[in-house]
């Protein structure tokens, strides 16, 4: 266990140094079996962290990213944050001016990061795997989509886990990858013109034959 530490903490130090060295405009620390982001790289790339534009974080043991973060790199134009165990975002997301591509996918978010609907540049959004689901009370005043095979009307609901109207006014958003959580079939029906962008969901699953 500990040899096993011990070449991880020298993998971090070894991509650090790379990145600083080198002046590159990115820094992968995927697979480094990291709980939290080591407080000692803030020092280490101090020299750098303006010209740091990607970070991978992928497939470690995050449980939260905090605002020091965020602030540290706040010319970030992609950020992988897929398989780790985050459930939220600190609302510091929202200073990455620059920011185009977020993966959060194969995380433990319930609720859609609302913090990244406040972020302008946002291209694509990866929520895959996750365990977001919707609520289903309507809201009053939104325009309501015709549902021919019942007859009814629909209205995006309140309180959801997707805040649809927010993410609608995202002039850059381009795509917005739900699929694999559980979305209620309210979601199902968000479709251009709609939304204005793509939102990419799983098949449903057949209905149980009684």
């Amino acid at each position: 266990m500990q040899k096993r530490m011990g070449e991880a903490v020298a993998r971090v130090a070894r991509k650090v140094n790379d990145t600083v060295e080198n002046k590159t405009d990115s820094l992968d620390l995927a697979n480094c079996k990291l709980m939290t982001f080591p407080i000692g790289i803030y020092k280490a790339m101090r020299s750098v962290t303006e010209g740091i534009h990607n970070i991978s974080l992928a497939n470690n043991e995050l449980k939260s990213l905090t605002s020091r973060f965020v602030t540290t790199f706040s010319q970030l134009r992609e950020l992988n944050l897929a398989g780790n165990y985050l459930h939220r975002l600190p609302e510091e997301v929202t200073s990455l001016l620059h920011l185009r591509a977020i993966n959060l996918s194969r995380n433990r978010f319930r609720r859609f990061p609302e913090p990244l609907a406040a972020v302008a540049t946002l291209e694509t959004i990866d929520l895959e795997e996750n365990e977001i689901a919707a609520a289903k009370e309507p809201v009053s005043g939104f325009p309501s989509a015709s549902l021919e095979e019942t007859g009814r009307s629909w209205c995006p609901p309140k309180d959801v886990e997707v805040p649809v109207e927010k993410l609608a006014t995202m002039a850059s958003l381009r795509s917005l990858n739900l699929r694999a959580n559980p979305v209620g079939p309210e979601v199902r029906l968000l479709v251009r013109p709609l939304i204005p962008f793509d939102l990419l969901l799983s098949p449903e699953e057949p209905v149980p034959k009684a």
